[in-house]
């Protein structure tokens, strides 16, 4: 079996995906089937974000936007939904010095205003403290949901046109794609599913249109950089057509 060095060597440095968007599924059931609490699931889980932002940074991946707490999950028992919170929190002020140590800068997309003061202001110093940082952007989708996210631009839309400063003949996919959360960042080119299941969970919908989508049954808290080499080796197998024929794809390749 090919070590993980000989994984990495074996990538094309030319195709790596610029952005990398996961939805880190299976805590609870991990947990469950170790015979704990799902926050224990949660807990071991942390350990894994680390391993995937260390591995990302290391074959040049520039962004890696997590589903960290989506707006729907709001709705679980409220000890979870306490648990979660304070987990997340203590985890990234934990893991910042290493963030730092490594360039890697932090950054949050979703709805800030529906979480507890003490965690949003504690994770705002955590941006804060590496914000000067130039390498991978760690994105944590925090009290997030796609439709929120589109509902919001919309608004935003509509108020600018309304207040004429933007005229509604001039919208277009561009308007819509500076308005949303992810503003700035690039499309995911590769969004990844752990713990089994084949949808993606009104994540990054607008953002994942031509995104290459890769499952695995694996829960999150087992999912490891060699599983997270292979989703980029998967990827790079395939061809990326965006409407295109094949014959069209590699003419431009060509050209």
């Amino acid at each position: 079996m090919a070590s993980l060095n000989d994984k990495i060597d074996q990538l094309d440095p030319m195709r790596i995906p610029r952005h990398v968007a996961i939805i880190m599924d299976g805590n609870g059931r991990w947990a469950k089937e170790h015979g704990q609490e799902r926050t224990f699931g949660h807990e071991n889980g942390v350990s894994t974000v680390r391993q995937a932002t260390e591995i990302a940074s290391e074959v040049g991946v520039k962004y890696l936007t997590l589903y960290t707490f989506s707006t729907e999950n709001w709705n679980r028992p409220q000890d979870e939904v306490d648990a979660l919170m304070n987990l997340i929190v203590v985890s990234i002020e934990q893991q910042t010095p290493d963030l730092i140590k490594n360039n890697v800068r932090l950054t949050t997309i979703g709805n800030m205003e529906r979480m507890p003061e003490y965690a949003a202001s504690r994770l705002r110093k955590c941006m804060q403290d590496t914000s000067h940082c130039t390498g991978l952007v760690l994105c944590l989708a925090l009290s997030y949901s796609s439709r929120w996210e589109i509902v919001e631009a919309c608004r935003s839309i509509a108020r600018e046109a309304a207040s004429g400063t933007l005229n509604p003949d001039d919208i277009d996919d561009e308007t819509l794609s500076r308005h949303l959360a992810t503003s700035g960042m690039p499309d995911p080119d590769l969004l990844i599913r752990t713990g089994g299941d084949l949808r993606v969970s009104n994540y990054l919908l607008w953002q994942i249109a031509y995104s290459e989508l890769y499952f695995t049954s694996k829960y999150w808290p087992d999912f490891t950089k060699e599983d997270f080499v292979d989703a980029i080796a998967d990827f790079q197998s395939r061809e990326r057509r965006y409407g295109k024929t094949s014959e069209q794809v590699n003419n431009d390749k060509e050209a």
